[in-house]
């Protein structure tokens, strides 16, 4: 019986971890009708209410702060069709962030953090990723393809604007892949990353862990990862030692705000303190008691605003002084 049992476990959770990453398009801001499967469930956040019900939400929030939102769509080299929103406050001051959702989600999982920088005048851009929400795209890569397609979301961006500074901020695999986005892309000027993982490999292990430990991911759960990984990456078509924000920002040095909890179960901070260390840029991290997996905003919204504005006041008044200081004979 016990030994039915471990073999159902980790049955279990080789389809956990496979469909971690190559997973159908859940979280449609036009499908929100379909019903996902129960392995889905704790990943999901908004997939199962009516579009009309999300889409006014979105409406109502950006018409308390003055703010108007436009349809913006772009597609990169593999023609993957990427789907979102340029939202504007009335008096802008010139900047503008990309916010990334986590997995399973789309761009109304990121519609908190919008209204706290429309507040302060930044303008953002709020989009589906590949694999998500009304974007194409069979699976997510967690930042391999992703990255690409932020490079084709920069692009069709600045088509129309001319940004004074581009921000980056995004939770657990959005942090990652912001994170990811920003080594490749010099064009982004600091990143915001709540709950990101370190790498792809090593974040298999904590789902491996139950959430438990990351140390039975690594051992007798092990198999289950290494069963998982190979499908990744025939699926997604990358290998998943590539996957790794630790890596972009040893890079590319670029501002980094890191952001976690200690007791975070599912992401746990041992990822973002990795990410710092590795960093070459200017550097923080923030740890949050009691904000769990991409929770600081709800655990304290006071001081998650004054962090990340900080932040991003930092970079943008030290590049204005940049461009004003006179030219060196």
């Amino acid at each position: 019986m016990e030994s039915g049992r471990s073999a159902l476990l980790f049955d279990r959770l080789v389809e956990i971890l496979g469909n971690i990453a190559a997973r159908p398009r859940v979280s449609s801001i036009s499908e929100y009708a379909n019903p996902a499967p129960p392995y889905q469930d704790r990943f999901l956040r908004d997939a199962r209410h009516d579009p009309s019900d999300s889409i006014a939400r979105a409406d109502q929030a950006f018409a308390h702060v003055g703010a108007s939102r436009a349809d913006f769509a772009v597609r990169p080299a593999d023609g993957t069709a990427l789907r979102g929103w340029k939202v504007r406050p009335p008096r802008p001051n010139g900047d503008w962030v990309l916010l990334f959702h986590g997995v399973a989600d789309n761009r109304i999982g990121t519609l908190s953090y919008a209204q706290v920088l429309l507040q302060h005048g930044y303008s953002v851009l709020m989009m589906d990723a590949r694999g998500h929400g009304e974007s194409e795209g069979a699976i997510a890569t967690y930042g391999w393809k992703e990255r690409d397609d932020t490079r084709a979301v920069v692009d069709g961006l600045l088509v129309t604007e001319s940004p004074h500074c581009l921000f980056a901020l995004g939770e657990s695999m959005g942090a990652a892949v912001a994170l990811q986005s920003a080594g490749i892309e010099p064009r982004i000027e600091g990143v915001v990353a709540e709950s990101s993982f370190r790498n792809l490999r090593e974040v298999t292990y904590d789902y491996a862990g139950l959430h438990w430990s990351p140390l039975l991911g690594k051992t007798l759960f092990r198999p289950a990862s290494m069963a998982a990984l190979p499908r990744m990456e025939k699926e997604g078509g990358f290998r998943a030692g590539d996957v790794s924000p630790e890596r972009a920002v040893a890079t590319r040095a670029f501002p980094v705000l890191l952001i976690c909890d200690s007791d975070d179960k599912m992401i746990p901070c041992r990822h973002s303190e990795a990410i710092y260390s590795a960093a070459m840029g200017p550097k923080s991290l923030w740890k949050v008691p009691g904000a769990g997996h991409t929770g600081a905003y709800g655990a304290q919204p006071a001081e998650f605003e004054r962090h990340i504005l900080a932040f991003f006041e930092g970079i943008h008044l030290a590049k204005g002084l940049t461009q004003q200081r006179p030219p060196s004979s």
